[in-house]
């Protein structure tokens, strides 16, 4: 690997002991709405779970053990298209190891990938085979945590995608790499691969960012014509979010961004709502793990340009639509408790499908659920290209 012109610098995460303390001042003057008794989860987040979470963030959260953890890893940043972006790099500790990318999505951060790079960076010591090995790139969405704010209107997918090929080659010189991504990375992952094919060499994904709008005449299968009205409901009854971000994301960031609880109550929600964990949060996620994210956004001030990645790319409709094939061999991990569920015939109607697996157990936030699981598949994916 040679490096390109643009300077790779050594980044060290360190959140200042003044925003720590304004964090916990602001907790402790938190105003609390009233709920319905015995409602539990039912109109949004449980008051008695946020409140005890923002407790928790307040008297015994350690972000510094955090801090210290992420930064064990090999932080940098550097210039893209005159963006700071924040990465991690993980060299492979096996022979010849291939170079892939992670992109997360939210309301996740790079810190969702932790457990995960390990596996992938130096399989032999985790019961697997050095020979599958990899150079892990990790890189924060523009706007989220350490990665530079978008100032100009645009940043979509389809343009992260190009930011990403400009990072992988151009910045760290990798003639070609594979990449791997879940919600929005799963959309950036596609963008690589539809609009850029000459640089990817193959993409895992554990969602599917196509168009559903089929042709009539078109026969659909019984599990197709499933998958698209459980979009449909699921967009009804849990899209609200989705809704606010696509449309007024602004609106929504002041709250957020001023708020500790607010901040806690819009993001947890959706870890919840949204993993396999049978509605005990806490059976999949510890609190740290959970606040670190929720500290990243806070201390960097980011949950409002991070959500107006809805707002933009809201606006340039699906990065694949019916008629429209991505020609790079795609692998898909279908986990059981996930946004959509996609069957192998609707994914082979616009992806070059070479694995379809059905997973036993995760949800949204595989990496950090089931990193065993996700790495193994992973591996296996691409092991063809060895």
């Amino acid at each position: 690997m040679t490096p390109g012109s643009n300077p790779i610098d050594p980044f060290e995460i360190h959140v200042e002991d003044e925003v720590i303390e304004d964090l916990i001042e602001r907790i402790s003057r938190t105003r609390w709405p009233g709920e319905i008794t015995d409602s539990g989860w039912d109109y949004g987040s449980n008051l008695s779970y946020v409140m005890d979470l923002c407790d928790y963030w307040k008297n015994t959260f350690n972000w510094r053990e955090q801090e210290s953890r992420i930064n064990t890893f090999q932080n940098f940043t550097t210039k893209v298209s005159g963006l700071n972006i924040h990465f991690i790099q993980e060299k492979g500790k096996g022979p010849n190891p291939i170079p892939l990318l992670i992109t997360h999505g939210w309301p996740s951060t790079f810190a969702e990938m932790l457990d995960i790079i390990p596996l992938l960076t130096d399989p032999g010591s985790h019961g697997g085979d050095a020979s599958d090995s990899f150079d892990v790139i990790v890189p924060s969405l523009p706007g989220y945590g350490y990665s530079e704010k978008p100032s100009n209107p645009g940043m979509d997918v389809a343009e992260i995608a190009r930011l990403w090929v400009e990072l992988m080659t151009s910045n760290l010189g990798y003639s070609s790499f594979t990449a791997q991504g879940g919600d929005w990375g799963a959309g950036v992952t596609t963008a690589l691969a539809a609009n850029h094919s000459d640089r990817l060499r193959a993409i895992h994904l554990t969602m599917s960012s196509t168009g559903t709008d089929i042709p009539s005449h078109i026969k659909l299968s019984e599990e197709e014509r499933n998958f698209i009205n459980h979009r449909n409901w699921w967009q009804e009854n849990e899209g609200a979010y989705g809704h606010i971000q696509r449309t007024k994301p602004q609106t929504l960031a002041y709250g957020l961004t001023d708020s500790p609880a607010g901040l806690a109550s819009w993001i947890v929600e959706k870890w919840r709502a949204w993993s396999d964990c049978g509605g005990d949060i806490e059976s999949r996620f510890t609190k740290d793990q959970l606040l670190t994210h929720l500290t990243i956004y806070w201390a960097t001030q980011t949950i409002e340009s991070s959500i107006r990645l809805y707002y933009e790319s809201g606006k340039s409709g699906p990065i694949v639509s019916y008629g429209t094939k991505v020609d790079v061999p795609t692998s898909f991990a279908s986990f059981p408790v996930e946004i959509s569920y996609p069957p192998r015939e609707w994914l082979e109607r616009f992806f070059n499908l070479k694995r379809f697996t059905k997973m036993p157990s995760g949800g949204h936030f595989s990496a950090t659920e089931e990193p065993g699981l996700l790495a193994e598949d992973i591996r296996e994916s691409f092991r063809f290209l060895r």
